[in-house]
């Protein structure tokens, strides 16, 4: 097996660190590339994958071949190099808003190729992909599952499904962060030390994550066993519900939903 990554960024990294943690690929079955020869340099000190000199030798004899590029660079970046692909070879490629049939119109319609909206807590193997493959047969398809499995859950779905999550899952780190970082403001100033007081934010939203997946309760229920009556969680709530929270939140996912449809479009 052989996977050529193109593209070292916080995302490429964090998907290789997790395809080699989760024992799917060993780092000599990797080779990567980037304009940026130091990252791919410090990927090899830490994790011991190949480096190439450039990116038609990265991808030379590869069973996949993942796309970690910006979409601005995607175009070029996979037109320089199609044409070193094996006859074998099947794109990855995670880079937002990149439709399959942009990716076609590069590679062409016989080539297998798998859209991926991947997000950022894929870092610490806790991230959630969506997966949209065109062409895999059923083997196929497992594989990619079983690698991006590596990093958090997986989802498979059709592209409209996949621009949908992303959404909501690529996104919505950066919503969380927002209340994370609310949070420990609060605490702060009810006299916590900082520290303390993103620690206790941070943990705070992840228990209450994990506890949502792993009893398989609805979150209205879990927050109605919160909320005593005449206590201090629902008075809380009520704060949250006229100031908008709820309705914020929608209106962000909406907003980031307009975005990925403008910049399919080339915008």
């Amino acid at each position: 097996m052989k996977l050529a990554v193109i593209g070292t960024g916080n995302m490429g990294k964090a998907l290789i660190n997790g395809f080699i943690a989760g024992n799917v690929l060993k780092p000599e079955e990797i080779t990567v590339f980037d304009l940026n020869t130091s990252a791919c340099n410090a990927l090899k000190d830490s994790l011991g994958v190949n480096v190439a000199p450039n990116g038609n030798e990265a991808v030379k004899d590869s069973d996949y071949v993942l796309m970690a590029v910006k979409p601005q660079h995607f175009d070029a970046a996979l037109d320089g190099i199609k044409d070193s692909f094996a006859d074998k070879t099947i794109v990855l490629s995670i880079a937002a808003a990149v439709t399959t049939t942009r990716i076609a119109g590069i590679i062409g319609n016989t080539r297998k190729f798998v859209r991926i909206m991947p997000n950022t807590p894929a870092q610490v193997g806790a991230g959630v992909s969506a997966v949209c493959p065109v062409g895999l047969n059923d083997e196929e398809t497992e594989f990619v599952k079983k690698l991006l499995g590596t990093c958090g859950e997986v989802i498979l779905c059709d592209e409209k499904t996949l621009d949908s999550i992303g959404c909501v899952s690529g996104t919505g780190p950066a919503y969380v962060m927002l209340f994370i970082e609310a949070m420990a403001d609060a605490a702060v100033a009810l006299g916590i030390k900082r520290d303390d007081a993103l620690k206790i934010a941070a943990a705070t939203v992840m228990g209450s994550g994990k506890l949502c997946l792993e009893t398989n309760t609805h979150p209205a229920v879990l927050k109605d066993q919160v909320c005593s009556p005449g206590g201090t969680t629902i008075a809380g709530v009520m704060a949250l519900e006229e100031n908008g929270l709820r309705n914020a939140v929608i209106k962000s996912v909406i907003a980031a939903s307009d975005k990925t449809k403008e910049m399919a479009t080339g915008k």
